[in-house]
């Protein structure tokens, strides 16, 4: 097990995965205070030449990691 610290560091990777014009260029991880983000970036074209931006973002939760919805009562329900 290692003993490195990534806290306030992150990682992008090529987004091997781009379905879609809109689709970031790269994908990753970072940690901000202790707190990890997921992190995307676009290859983009400016007056100034290309440049990176980025998006940090709650990491992306699949419905299998979503708490169950509480059931409603039938009295619950206004019909």
């Amino acid at each position: 097990m290692s003993n490195y610290d990534n806290t306030n560091s992150g990682v992008l990777f090529t987004n091997d995965q781009k379905g879609n014009e809109k689709a970031p260029n790269y994908k990753g991880k970072i940690n901000v205070g202790g707190k990890d983000y997921d992190l995307a970036a676009w290859v983009r074209e400016g007056k100034n030449g290309k440049f990176l931006s980025v998006k940090v973002s709650e990491p992306y939760k699949k419905d299998s990691e979503l708490p169950p919805m509480p059931k409603a009562k039938s009295q619950d329900l206004p019909f």
